[in-house]
């Protein structure tokens, strides 16, 4: 079953259950994955590699709404963010830890040849590719400029 249909299957489990915080996201989610199938150079289907770039922007957008929220006093909001963001990362697979990071980063850094920070966009792009999904982009960056740093 693919991300896409097992959305699908959610959304109705959460209407029979009038889930509306969890029917809210998948609805959400649901509306950006539609939005991925129909843009322009689109074959109408959107793989799991797809869907992940889409629910990992829906979570980070979810993560810096609630963060402002939260600096605003506004703990109504920050709450109904924090809740959304939980359940789309319910759909993301699991983060690798630092140290498995930093064992990744060093293979890629010695097969690429890297030696100097002049070598972080070979890095990042193999790195990036291997990774997706796993780590966040950000989390990249810094480990490879720590380790040719």
């Amino acid at each position: 079953m693919t991300i896409s249909e097992q959305i699908n299957e959610d959304i109705k489990t959460a209407m029979k259950a009038r889930e509306a915080s969890k029917l809210s996201a998948l609805r959400d989610v649901k509306s950006k994955l539609m939005l991925e199938m129909t843009k322009e150079g689109a074959d109408g289907s959107v793989d799991d590699a797809g869907a992940m770039k889409v629910l990992n922007k829906l979570y980070k957008q979810r993560i810096e709404a609630a963060t402002i929220y939260k600096e605003q006093g506004r703990d109504d909001l920050f709450e109904e963010e924090m809740s959304q963001a939980v359940i789309i990362k319910a759909y993301l697979p699991e983060q690798m830890s630092s140290e498995d990071l930093r064992t990744h980063m060093e293979e890629i850094i010695a097969r690429v040849g890297a030696v100097s920070m002049a070598d972080i966009g070979k890095v990042m792009g193999v790195a990036s590719k291997e990774l997706s999904g796993k780590a966040d982009g950000k989390a990249i960056n810094e480990m490879v400029r720590a380790i040719l740093g």
